[in-house]
């Protein structure tokens, strides 16, 4: 529960002289496992890297380090030792390829997978210190529906879902939209469909899913961001640790990733979302 004193202190944050910033805060979720949202975010990254963007990812997956063994790196510092105080994020934060840099979060620490209002305070001043510095920010929270989940998701500007053609992804991520609808007002959403045969295979599992929500969730807005096609570079990489887009920078599934990034890099936050939500820790006071 946050406090009223919390609260207050997170107003006096959204009250602080990033209202101007270009800083794009990105939240990227699935509802579920094993559908590709890391690689997704790792890759998207390095891809907005590439394009001399600056980029810093939080593994917002507290309590797990999944992004940094994706990527081969090794930190010797997490985000539990920010929310004790014993180190800032400048301290934490590692070198990854093509410049991005990484906020790492804490491998097999229980205790950061269920934040609790003071140490939510205290990572978003931190991360107030360090994002003007940034183009991106982006969240690559944990699977299923957690707090610590729907809280990192409603206080970014965007939410991204990555779904595949399993039905278990489409329900979970159905799942997920609900939740944050309901329970946390989010209603905009961007959807990347992953490890597809083809776009038209992606248009037809969006389609399934948005005539589910228009249904059930009328209020809500699912907008088809891209795909990402089925590629047997991607577990190649994997294995080595490695972006795939570092190592196979003209595969099919590097291109698909690379024209997700120039179609967002190109885009700009609309003078609606400037308006409802000029800081991504807007709402991160009202969210439990």
């Amino acid at each position: 529960m946050v406090t009223g004193g919390q609260a207050r202190t997170l107003k006096n944050i959204v009250s602080s002289g990033m209202k101007s910033s270009s800083l794009r805060v990105l939240a990227v979720s699935s509802g579920k496992g094993g559908v590709g949202k890391t690689n997704i975010v790792a890759n998207l990254a390095y891809a907005f890297a590439k394009m001399n963007k600056r980029v810093l990812v939080v593994d917002a997956d507290l309590g797990l380090n999944n992004i940094d063994i994706l990527l081969g790196l090794a930190p010797k510092f997490h985000i539990g030792h920010v929310l004790s105080g014993e180190k800032s994020v400048e301290e934490i934060i590692v070198d990854g390829p093509a410049g991005i840099q990484l906020l790492p979060a804490g491998g097999g620490l229980q205790e950061l997978t269920q934040l609790d209002g003071e140490k939510k305070v205290l990572l978003m001043e931190e991360l107030d210190r360090v994002s003007s510095g940034y183009d991106f920010l982006i969240f690559d929270t944990g699977a299923g529906v957690s707090t610590n989940v729907t809280y990192f998701c409603s206080a970014a500007h965007e939410i991204l879902l990555v779904a595949t053609t399993e039905p278990t992804s489409l329900t979970d991520v159905y799942a997920l939209i609900k939740i944050l609808h309901t329970k946390h007002a989010q209603k905009h959403f961007r959807m990347i469909i992953n490890s597809v045969a083809s776009e038209r295979e992606a248009q037809l599992i969006l389609r399934n899913l948005m005539a589910v929500t228009d249904r059930f969730l009328p209020n809500v807005s699912i907008k088809y961001l891209g795909y990402v096609l089925s590629d047997p570079n991607v577990p190649k990489a994997v294995r080595q640790q490695k972006a795939f887009m570092e190592l196979y920078p003209y595969s099919k599934v590097s291109q698909c990733v690379d024209q997700l990034a120039q179609k967002m890099a190109g885009e700009k936050r609309s003078g609606t979302d400037e308006e409802q939500r000029p800081l991504f820790w807007r709402t991160a006071f009202s969210v439990q």
